[in-house]
């Protein structure tokens, strides 16, 4: 009888155990699918509507050819959905945009040029493999045939608004060539020379018509793109404050026409740092400023209520 009880609490622990077991098998099996269910029930990708109608600067796109449409498409497709990359354009923006627009406008130049801008740097002061600086991706040779100062202690490139204008007569001489603020734009990536070279070999007077190489054929649908989504941020799904973007500089300007031996010195002698003298003024480019010349410089100072920004 003992025996008997012993066997059966034996084979009641393992009919405890298997069931067990068998249900542990079926939650490990169901948590991963009630999690994919899930997850397909509140995540979505969406493919994006085709305009009716689309422009640039005033000038007609012919979205309705299938091939700008998908040209378009993808480009629309990256920046919606590279959010991190195209919300720091947006806080950005909010800081730059507000110098970039008056200059374009007292130059005559279409306000859709600052997405350019926006698309070549995304408003950073970086170097391209080419050497192109600064926001508006100025080559060097080409800096100083527009008039910017670019030398070992000074480098215009790198100044907001003596670039931006410098890029407003770079763009109103391509338009002058080309009677097309697109064709201009295209020229801004290409060259004047080499996009005249390419439309007399194609015998075409369009961008649209154009066989380009990847990056000029992809240029203006980038700003298109870049255009699009700022002009209606949340039918993009880009939600965010005021107080969530970059806020414009605060600072006091002062001119000097003489030399600084020691931009250090100079800096802590007006209250601020090397770093933040360099943050306001990157084109800046060493310890001193010479200035045999007594040219006269604008220098930014930060004011005492002003954020260190990136």
């Amino acid at each position: 009888m003992l025996q008997g009880s012993r066997l059966f609490i034996f084979l009641l622990l393992v009919g405890v155990a298997v069931i067990s077991l068998l249900t542990f098998s079926r939650s490990v099996e169901e948590a991963p699918t009630a999690f994919e269910d899930s997850f397909r029930a509140q995540y979505g990708i969406y493919a994006l509507t085709q305009p009716k109608a689309l422009e640039f600067a005033g000038e007609e796109v012919p979205i309705w050819q299938q091939d700008i449409w998908e040209r378009y498409d993808r480009e629309l497709l990256v920046n919606t959905y590279w959010q991190s990359s195209t919300m720091l354009m947006f806080k950005r923006a909010n800081r730059w945009f507000p110098v970039i627009e008056p200059i374009l406008e007292a130059h005559g130049v279409p306000d859709d040029f600052k997405y350019l801008a926006l698309i070549e740097s995304g408003l950073m002061n970086v170097i391209s493999p080419a050497g192109a600086t600064g926001f508006w991706q100025i080559l060097q040779g080409t800096g100083r045939e527009l008039g910017l100062e670019i030398d070992t202690h000074v480098d215009e490139r790198y100044h907001v608004e003596k670039s931006t204008a410098a890029a407003c007569r770079y763009l109103l001489d391509a338009f002058e060539r080309f009677e097309s603020w697109t064709l201009a734009a295209a020229a801004y990536n290409i060259g004047n020379s080499r996009l005249r070279r390419i439309m007399e070999n194609q015998q075409a007077d369009s961008y649209y018509d154009l066989f380009l190489n990847e990056e000029t054929s992809r240029y203006m649908f980038r700003i298109l793109a870049i255009k699009t989504i700022f002009s209606d941020p949340k039918a993009s799904g880009f939600h965010f404050r005021d107080v969530d973007l970059y806020p414009p500089m605060q600072y006091e300007s002062i001119t000097v026409n003489t030399t600084i031996g020691d931009l250090v010195e100079f800096a802590q002698s007006h209250h601020t740092t090397y770093k933040l003298l360099r943050e306001y003024n990157p084109w800046l480019r060493g310890y001193e400023l010479p200035n045999r010349s007594g040219k006269i410089y604008e220098i930014k100072l930060p004011t005492s209520d002003s954020e260190v920004f990136e």
